[in-house]
């Protein structure tokens, strides 16, 4: 074999081991096993620049690519604004913007935790449906922005507010009753929904007197039981105030409450004047809240949920104690139960009148105050969050123990289109479960 030939065999072996080899220009070009993986846009650049194509656009590819490039920036750009907005006030940590993605198990879980739900008698429901309070909200929104009262603070928020217009509006009472009427927020709402219903209101204190201080609301159309004219609920003669009126349909009057008194009895006095319809605003949670409420009597062992555990080393009391870091009205086992494990109401009381009144109640009292309830109640119906907390950023409640929100996290899109953006984060923090109900004699 003639030198030349052993040369040429060995230029093809050494060829074959390199791993690449090196071009005119000193740039290391792909080995095969990467060229059968060429992209189809590689493949159509080098069919543009290669010579004979007889296309004369050698720096076409690039400056297509990077237009694609540029216009896919500006589109994610845009469709991010419809992505879930998380808040970046300061009780918002990182820990809970991965909360709001579910990346670690925080994550807006509606009803994880168990959602208590008084049994009606024959298993009725509301009239209205999801969309109805779509459209509703859609109304409303207008009309809340035009409130003389732009800081209610420890008074009713927006899904509150919201709630009892849309109720009232729903409803058509003849005649609508309020005990409790604070600056006249709740009072304002009732006249948007029913611009000519007569209304009568029980407080304390008079609306008036808050006009020395700052805005209020005082009704041109309503009967004051309040100040030193103050009767309360539970007092007044309310056959005589019905003749007055002319009712003689009980089932047209609407009876709102927001004055923290215990619920139960309040029920049992609604019962006793004859009124159908109820509102509760201030529905409190098991373990939380200054007075006994239908949230807390319902929550029972044969709820999903209910009938908390007291043991330190369980799940739930491992699932409250993360949740309480990131929610301020989520309760951990050391707040929840009192001494002996009691869970029910406030740590085994049944409070009263602002938690003036703090008695303590056996479980046994507990489930026939329930039992009693259930006997009486004809619909039972938890107004849900208006939107979901990495869209209100509200911090308040927590979300493992309510039902989803009418405008469910991560749909900003709707949120948006609503008007709901357009308002204060602050006016969304006020939500308690305001709860429904229609009942009647067993």
């Amino acid at each position: 074999m003639s030198s030349t030939t052993k040369k040429k065999m060995l230029e093809r072996v050494l060829s074959l081991r390199r791993g690449a080899q090196i071009n005119e220009d000193g740039d290391e070009e792909a080995d095969e096993s990467k060229t059968k993986h060429i992209s189809l846009a590689m493949r159509a650049t080098q069919y543009f620049t290669r010579p004979g194509t007889g296309i004369t656009v050698g720096y076409l590819w690039p400056s297509l690519f990077i237009t694609l490039v540029v216009l896919s920036l500006v589109s994610l750009f845009i469709h991010s604004r419809d992505l879930v907005c998380v808040s970046s006030v300061s009780s918002f940590d990182l820990n809970s913007r991965l909360r709001f993605f579910g990346l670690d198990g925080l994550d807006s879980d509606f009803g994880s935790l168990g959602v208590p739900w008084c049994r009606s008698k024959h298993g009725k429901t509301v009239e209205w449906t999801s969309k109805d309070l779509l459209k509703g909200l859609e109304d409303f929104i207008p009309i809340y922005e035009t409130r003389p009262i732009k800081n209610n603070m420890f008074g009713m928020g927006f899904d509150h507010s919201f709630g009892l217009w849309f109720m009232a509006q729903w409803l058509q009472p003849d005649l609508m009753i309020e005990s409790g009427a604070f600056k006249g927020h709740s009072t304002w709402v009732l006249r948007q929904a029913r611009p000519d219903t007569p209304i009568v209101s029980l407080s304390p204190r008079h609306p008036e007197k808050y006009l020395k201080k700052g805005p209020a609301y005082v009704d041109g159309n309503c009967t004051y039981f309040a100040g030193k004219d103050f009767v309360d609920f539970g007092s007044l003669d309310w056959a005589k105030l019905m003749s007055k009126y002319g009712i003689t349909d009980l089932s047209k009057v609407l009876v709102f409450f927001d004055d923290h008194q215990n619920e139960l009895k309040r029920l049992k006095q609604a019962l006793k004047a004859g009124f159908k319809h109820l509102i509760f605003e201030d529905n409190y949670d098991t373990g939380t809240g200054d007075h006994y409420s239908f949230r807390q009597i319902c929550d029972q062992f044969y709820i999903r949920g209910g009938g908390h555990s007291c043991f330190k080393d369980s799940d739930e009391a491992r699932l409250r104690s993360r949740r309480r870091k990131f929610w301020d009205k989520a309760v951990d086992i050391e707040e929840l139960c009192g001494p002996g494990e009691t869970w029910w109401g406030v740590k085994g009381e049944m409070r009263d009148d602002f938690n003036h009144s703090n008695k303590k109640i056996t479980y046994t009292q507990h489930f026939e105050n329930s039992r009693f309830v259930e006997s009486v109640l004809d619909v039972y119906w938890e107004l849900p969050p208006v939107a979901g907390p990495s869209l209100t950023h509200q911090s308040r409640y927590d979300p493992a123990r309510v039902t989803s929100p009418i405008v469910e996290d991560g749909r900003f899109g709707l949120f948006r289109r609503l008007g709901l953006s357009n308002l204060d984060n602050s006016v969304f923090n006020g939500y308690t479960q305001m709860v429904y109900l229609q009942i009647s004699e067993s």
